[in-house]
């Protein structure tokens, strides 16, 4: 769940595990994307959308096998902004829909339209830890909640290691102790 952003690089389709028979078309959005994100956005938000590409790519049937590769980009960054609050002027970065609209050349209806489609296809809400970003991720409460013997818990506040055996289990993110770029039987810097 961990986002390569904090490694400094976009996370390659290889380790997505894209379908070969998709391979094309994800290159093809994914170029769109890609473009968008690092010269609007970040390279957080190309990361997150090369994930969301890449999931839907392994849908069965896949939905990007139709519609235009630019209004697919398009509405994966709508969604992943809605998400994550990319509208809120008060948030890093920020966007307005209308700026996204051009960037990508696609009606702002259209978009939103699409966004929708593949916010309820791949289940993007605020709580989805695998469509946020880091900064959403760590203010987020209720994405580290878990229950222990019946009562609520901040995984937060809990050992090093019952956090890793929370994380082990997929309940949170990461090991908040670690921090969002280390996995269990990594070292410290080790990326």
């Amino acid at each position: 769940m961990g986002h390569d952003c904090q490694t400094g690089r976009v996370v390659d389709l290889e380790e997505l595990k894209v379908p070969k028979a998709m391979r094309l078309i994800v290159d093809e959005i994914v170029a769109v994307s890609d473009a968008v994100c690092l010269q609007l956005l970040d390279q957080e938000y190309a990361d997150l959308a090369r994930r969301a590409v890449a999931k839907l790519a392994r849908k069965r049937p896949s939905p990007l096998r139709s519609g235009t590769r630019k209004v697919w980009a398009a509405g994966v960054v709508y969604a992943l902004g809605q998400a994550n609050f990319l509208f809120d002027p008060q948030t890093r970065p920020y966007a307005t829909a209308e700026a996204l609209s051009e960037a990508f050349a696609v009606a702002k209806s259209t978009m939103s339209s699409k966004a929708k489609m593949i916010r309820d296809g791949l289940k993007i809400t605020y709580f989805s830890a695998e469509f946020l970003r880091a900064d959403q991720i760590a203010g987020n409460p209720l994405i580290w909640m878990i229950t222990i013997d019946g009562l609520p818990c901040d995984a937060r506040s809990l050992p090093v290691e019952l956090q890793a055996q929370v994380y082990q289990l997929g309940l949170i993110p990461y090991i908040p102790a670690w921090g969002p770029g280390r996995r269990p039987g990594q070292k410290a810097g080790q990326g």
